[in-house]
């Protein structure tokens, strides 16, 4: 019973165990998951040009960068063609005074159509083609830009026309016209008449009656300026062109567009007539080559003319100075400027020359094809335009950004190692001749005997084999035996001593003259032996009347 009940009993305590144990409660449902929020579009992006740094070609780089958005008053505007001004060659180098620090998109001008209208824009329209101008930012494919400062283009302009007008003609129209006073009978210098504001400002001035204008370019260029208006092309890389506008014009011009500074700006002012205005507008002199020249700087700075205002009370001139890019705050004097130039184009009087139209990825090849001045008119870029290969037979121009100069302390080492390997050399030839100045000079008269011994024998010889000397008693045998013995002589080394002792010695005598008037001389074996054997290799005797010859030249 008892083991029994405790049987029971345990039964009965593991069965409430049972009970007690707590049960695993059923795993809950998995919440639905919440849908994830909808990702964001990726922000669009537009090829843009990016000067990363001063320097050369190689700081031009295409990336893609966030697209501009119309802001308030603005007007996004999808490019179609950009300009490129002389003013963007000196900002890369770092020599423009209105550079901004790296990273920077360049570009002042460009043509394209209206995608958008920001707020408070009226009198524009999207799908208008339109001309823009700004401070910078105009290399890319959309650009946001202050509706003030874009223009409704004429319906027969090209967008390549449209992004060549505004900063060159604008430049030309306030110099000619603002500064310069241009008026009728006048005449005009202008430098660079193939770039682009020179073509610009040719055009310009004849739409004044009777203005003579003087131009200067390379004698390529002569043939395309004059059809555009120049009357006297002169080629500044072989002919001075003050000189020759003096002798056309003795007393000068009335007007000097001055792009390069330094020197040429000192010899523009010279030129003006009395009364006369020179307006300097850039210092082109600076710019030479792909990188910053610091020399070429220094120089044109150096030759800039300084001039006080007490000169140009004496001389009846005036100077001065312009750039678009200082006009910022002048809006309506530009668009007024602007409006006339649109109306000049419609009434046909102006047309801009495109030179090239280069894809963005060749803007290094259309910063060197204005840089070495192979232009005529302006170079354009084009965001749509594919890169292209040139044809074959066409030289093409090397791509900058495949080749690298050596940094300037290589060369300026390479150069110093290279003079001083030369200063050794001259100080060795230097000090040698200091030292042995006894020596040269005895060897010098040792070569004066030994040649001298030479000719004697020689004569001597040839007079015996061409027949007999009445002056010479000796043999054959006695012949040959003295001229080995002098030969012999001759080749011995010289010694000091007895260079010492010739010092003293009189100069040997000179030859005697010897007549020979054999007409057909007996020549006997021993003397064929004697003249095989001694006569010099360089002189040999071939034949008796070879003999003949050079023993009676000799003696005369």
């Amino acid at each position: 019973m008892a083991e029994g009940g405790d049987a029971a009993t345990v039964a009965h305590e593991a069965g409430n165990a049972v009970q007690e144990t707590p049960k695993a409660e059923p795993e809950k449902a998995a919440a639905p998951a919440e849908p994830a929020p909808p990702a964001e579009p990726a922000e669009p992006t537009v090829r843009t040009i990016v000067l990363t740094g001063h320097g050369g070609y190689d700081k031009l780089s295409v990336q893609q960068k966030p697209q501009p958005k119309a802001g308030k008053g603005e007007v996004l505007v999808r490019v179609k063609a950009a300009g490129l001004n002389f003013s963007e060659l000196m900002v890369r180098q770092g020599l423009h005074d209105r550079m901004t620090k790296p990273p920077v998109v360049l570009g002042m001008e460009a043509a394209g159509v209206i995608e958008e209208l920001g707020e408070d824009v009226s009198g524009l329209e999207v799908g208008q083609n339109v001309i823009c101008l700004a401070q910078t930012g105009m290399w890319r494919e959309i650009v946001a830009v202050p509706a003030t400062n874009v223009f409704i283009m004429p319906e027969e302009m090209s967008y390549e026309e449209g992004a060549a007008i505004p900063l060159s003609y604008l430049t030309a129209y306030f110099m000619l016209f603002d500064f310069g006073n241009l008026r009728p009978g006048k005449s005009l210098l202008v430098h660079i008449a193939a770039g682009g504001v020179g073509w610009a400002a040719t055009q310009l001035a004849k739409t004044v009656d009777n203005v003579t204008i003087f131009g200067t370019a390379s004698a390529s260029k002569h043939d395309a300026i004059k059809e555009n208006g120049v009357d006297h092309p002169i080629d500044y890389r072989t002919r001075d062109y003050a000189e020759e506008i003096k002798n056309i014009s003795p007393k000068g011009v009335d007007v000097v567009l001055d792009p390069l500074g330094g020197a040429d700006t000192s010899k523009g002012l010279q030129l003006l007539r009395p009364m006369g205005k020179i307006v300097t507008y850039g210092s082109a002199n600076m710019v030479k080559g792909e990188n910053r020249n610091l020399m070429k700087m220094a120089k044109t700075l150096w030759q800039s003319t300084s001039v006080s205002p007490v000169s140009l009370v004496k001389t009846n001139k005036a100077i001065a100075g312009f750039q678009l890019a200082h006009l910022t705050g002048e809006i309506e004097l530009v668009r007024s400027a602007f409006q006339d130039i649109l109306n000049m184009y419609k009434d046909g009087k102006i047309k801009p020359r495109i030179d090239s139209v280069w894809a963005f990825e060749q803007v290094a090849e259309a910063m060197q094809q204005m840089n070495e001045r192979r232009n005529i008119g302006k170079v354009i870029l084009s965001p749509e335009k594919e890169p292209t290969k040139p044809a074959e037979g066409d030289a093409a121009p090397t791509s900058p950004l495949k080749k690298k100069k050596p940094s300037l302390f290589r060369r300026l080492s390479k150069r110093a190692s290279r003079s001083k390997d030369e200063g050794e050399k001259k100080d060795e030839v230097k000090n040698a001749k200091k030292e042995s100045p006894i020596k040269q000079e005895e060897q010098e008269k040792a070569d004066d005997n030994k040649a001298t011994n030479g000719h004697v024998q020689q004569t001597k010889l040839r007079a015996r084999l061409s027949g007999g000397d009445p002056n010479i008693e000796d043999t054959d045998k006695q012949t040959e035996e003295k001229v080995d013995e002098a030969v012999k002589q001759e080749e011995a080394p010289t010694e000091p001593a007895a260079q010492e002792e010739k010092k003293d010695e009189a100069p040997a005598e000179e030859p005697e003259k010897i007549e020979v008037a054999v007409e057909n001389p007996a020549e006997t074996d021993d003397a064929k032996a004697a003249a095989a054997d001694v006569v010099p290799d360089d002189k040999p005797v071939e034949n008796e009347e070879k003999a003949d010859g050079d023993a009676s030249q000799e003696a005369n």
